[in-house]
């Protein structure tokens, strides 16, 4: 197993690591921003309100993402076991 191969091999995983977290911290990220900006204008500062609208939203992202995040995963660990006797040699 040379270094080209676990370069490559960690590059796939990051590839991987980073689509499937993508949906989720975005629309966190936009979450946030908007409840921000919310209460800039009310200038309401209560820190917990932030929270649940945040939390709400990842989880319908979660629900609805989940299929298509298990088919990434599923298929990436096919991949990865399918190469495992190409390394070893």
């Amino acid at each position: 197993m040379n270094s080209d191969a676990v370069v490559g091999l960690m590059a796939e995983a990051i590839r991987v690591t980073m689509l499937i977290s993508a949906p989720v911290l975005l629309v966190g990220l936009i979450v946030g921003v908007i409840i921000s900006i919310l209460q800039a204008v009310t200038q309401i500062q209560e820190i917990t309100l932030v929270f649940v609208p945040k939390i709400i939203a990842v989880m319908v992202v979660l629900i609805v993402a989940l299929p298509w995040m298990l088919r990434l995963m599923v298929s990436y660990t096919q991949q990865l076991i399918m190469t495992i006797p190409m390394l070893v040699r």
